[in-house]
């Protein structure tokens, strides 16, 4: 018999299924979820993004991961690679990324994955409009 503190854990690939009467009980379901390593937000149109541009904020708080219209797969040390989020995906500060920002275990940094350029911060857009100095192919680069 699994222990009480056991019972509520999950380690593997799993899907929550949720109906909701609007876009406004999907925030609150978002904004209930603990911790996990990845979450993944499916999105039919380009009339999706508002909602998905609502959604992704509450996201970043709860997953090291983010998907767009994909599923997560494996993880590689690469620049752009992060994984593990906040507790309960983790408990242990110190290992809960790969990638090489594994050394840097005080920072919790979110990846993003195929999300439309439109969705995401100003700092990480094609565009760069806020000039931040990022590492392009291992270049790096204010463009």
């Amino acid at each position: 018999m699994a222990s009480p503190d056991l019972q509520n854990e999950v380690f593997g690939a799993t899907s929550l299924v949720v109906r909701v009467a609007d876009e406004e009980q999907l925030l609150e379901v978002a904004r209930s979820l603990e911790g996990q390593l990845t979450t993944a937000v499916h999105a039919e149109s380009p009339a999706d993004e508002p909602l998905a541009a609502r959604l992704l904020p509450i996201l970043e708080r709860k997953a090291g991961r983010i998907l767009f219209n994909g599923w997560p797969t494996g993880v590689e040390v690469v620049h752009s690679m992060v994984h593990g989020g906040p507790f309960p995906a983790t408990s242990d500060g110190r290992t809960t990324s790969v990638g090489t920002l594994a050394m840097d275990r005080f920072l919790r940094p979110v990846s993003y994955q195929d999300i439309p350029d439109s969705l995401l911060p100003a700092s990480l857009r094609d565009s760069n409009p806020e000039g931040v100095l990022r590492l392009v192919d291992g270049t790096y680069t204010r463009d």
